[in-house]
């Protein structure tokens, strides 16, 4: 085994390779048109990164309803490394009011290019092609910003009151757009809220915005806020603009309220009497430390990895060479690969070194009972999992079902006695691995969308040659995942990776796949709740920020 272990050890830099810097990526087209040409688009960016060959979903922006020249304001932020060549591929869907998944979105355009032409040329804009890589008369333009060194985030909450109202059978339908003002008399879209649909009272949605893009770290740099009110047709009404500075709505810091009053310029010019279109007022402006991933794991915090290994009839008898399950002499199988790539790198940010391993789905002797979900052991290092492993095969009936909702509860329920302890210390990372199809997907849906609110991450490597299409749902690359109520999850926390995509690679190949979003699902856990690593200090509202 000493191979295995040789090769997993070189991905233990994963979370530490010298990256060159993070990148703000925001996107706007031009001229996308429908299929149906009696209609406007609802266009949505996917932004995909390619990796080993394949295309992999980074993020998504927001919908937006009836438009063919959409500015997103969901930013894009990825790691840019000067030494490799980061292939990227923008991809713009319809997606229809009623359905968020691509599966019935009509592909409207594509364009390929590397994160080094974005980020040299700062602005990229290209031609959208169609299947066929035909060129119509769409286009994309991507806008590359680098981050300084300021993380530190802001919470606001807007409302307003006795707005105007545009509509003639119904009251406004408004929303709020900010932007920032740049040094070259550019504006640039920070945020977009929700409409508040049939209301002159408006409270809109609390949101979130990095310091970095709201003001570029500059307290006095100028926002323009706009307030629209919204038409199904795309052409939104103009109600009343404001100008403001990040210094001015930190005023809202400490339970006060900040007002401005909403102006239309040609009715102000016209009208002697006129006074406003209405206020807007800023409820709440809270400031946040941002908690990296070396903050949390550097400063006294536990990565927790538990391992549920599927002891299913479908895996094979272990005593035959053909079984996923079969222990050759010299060479390891797929479920001991898995295993000992994902465990090294785990295993060095857990203090006692000591791993929960679940086995699933196998008859136990003597009495050859069912279990769903059984402890292995608290097992000592990775060694100690594959050594259990390989000595619990010889004594177990393979059987069935593959249910793993089971266990996905168990280690939710470990998570959730986390939370009450209000600090970041302890964040659960689950290795399923797995040969086929699970046979519980609504009662597994239903648990993720319960863990999507826990410090827990679920990872699921697929043995085997099996479909795993109904695996990639689980994943949330393909819409967000939904339990069979209609709840979605809060967050991404599942990662499924076949293994079969990396038989011919190396261990540390399969690491930083399965591995690659943990560092941003523990710091939106962490960042989300307000909770701050045991040594980092409280936000100080005297913090200075760049001039």
């Amino acid at each position: 085994m000493s191979n295995i272990y040789e090769s997993a050890a070189n991905t233990l830099g994963i979370f530490n390779s010298p990256c060159l810097t993070k990148v703000e990526l925001r996107v706007a087209c031009k001229g996308i048109s429908d299929r149906d040409a009696l209609s406007k688009p609802d266009p949505c960016v996917i932004l995909k990164m390619q990796s080993h060959g394949q295309w992999f979903e980074v993020d998504r922006t927001e919908v937006i309803r009836t438009c063919i020249n959409p500015v997103f304001s969901k930013l894009f932020t990825v790691d840019f490394y000067f030494e490799e060549v980061q292939r990227l591929r923008f991809e713009v869907h319809d997606i229809s009011s009623n359905h968020n998944g691509l599966k019935e979105a009509d592909f409207l355009g594509g364009m390929e290019c590397t994160l080094g032409q974005i980020v040299s040329q700062r602005k990229l804009s290209k031609s959208l092609l169609k299947h066929g890589n035909t060129a119509g008369k769409s286009s994309i333009t991507v806008i590359a910003e680098e981050l300084s060194g300021n993380d530190d985030y802001v919470e606001l909450s807007f409302s307003a009151r006795k707005l105007d109202d545009k509509d003639f059978f119904s009251k406004s339908d408004p929303f709020l757009e900010i932007f920032r003002m740049n040094d070259d008399a550019t504006q640039q879209l920070v945020h977009r809220t929700e409409v508040v649909m049939n209301n002159l009272n408006p409270a809109w949605k609390t949101f979130k915005v990095s310091v970095n893009s709201l003001c570029s770290g500059d307290q006095d740099r100028r926002l323009k806020c706009i307030v629209w009110d919204w038409d199904s047709n795309g052409k939104h009404d103009f109600i009343g603009e404001f100008s403001s500075t990040f210094k001015e709505m930190r005023g809202a810091m400490e339970g006060r309220q900040v007002q401005w009053e909403c102006i239309n310029p040609k009715y102000k010019a016209k009208k002697k009497s006129y006074k406003n279109s209405g206020i807007v007022i800023l409820n709440q402006c809270k400031v946040f430390v941002f908690c990296s991933f070396s903050d949390s794991f550097l400063n006294s915090q536990q990565c927790i990895l538990m391992v549920a290994i599927d002891f299913t009839a479908s895996n094979g008898d272990p005593r035959n060479s053909c079984s996923l399950h079969y222990i050759h002499p010299y060479q390891p199988n797929e479920y001991l690969k898995a295993l000992v790539a994902v465990g090294e790198i785990c295993q060095d940010y857990d203090s006692d070194k000591m791993f929960p391993a679940f086995g699933f789905g196998a008859r136990i002797p003597p009495d050859m009972i069912l279990v769903i979900c059984s402890h292995l052991l608290f097992l000592p290092g990775i060694q100690g999992v594959v050594e259990a492993y390989q000595s619990c095969l010889p004594k177990l009936q393979l059987y069935g079902p593959t249910n793993i909702a089971p266990i996905i509860q168990k280690v939710a329920k470990s998570a959730s006695e986390e939370t009450n302890t209000k600090e970041a210390s302890q964040y659960f990372i689950l290795l399923i691995l797995t040969d086929g199809v699970i046979t519980d997907m609504a009662d597994t849906r239903e648990a993720i969308v319960h863990a999507s609110h826990l410090p827990m991450s679920v990872i699921i490597v697929g043995v085997g040659n099996a479909d795993f299409s109904d695996m990639q749902m689980l994943d949330g690359d393909d819409g967000i995942l939904r339990s069979p109520k209609g709840e979605p999850v809060l967050r991404d926390i599942v990662q499924f990776v076949p293994f079969r995509n990396f038989k011919h690679a190396s261990p540390a190949a399969l690491a930083k796949s399965v591995l690659a979003e943990v560092p941003n699902q523990v710091v939106d856990y962490y960042n989300g709740k307000g909770i701050k690593p045991k040594c980092v200090s409280e936000y100080e509202s005297s913090r200075t920020l760049a001039p």
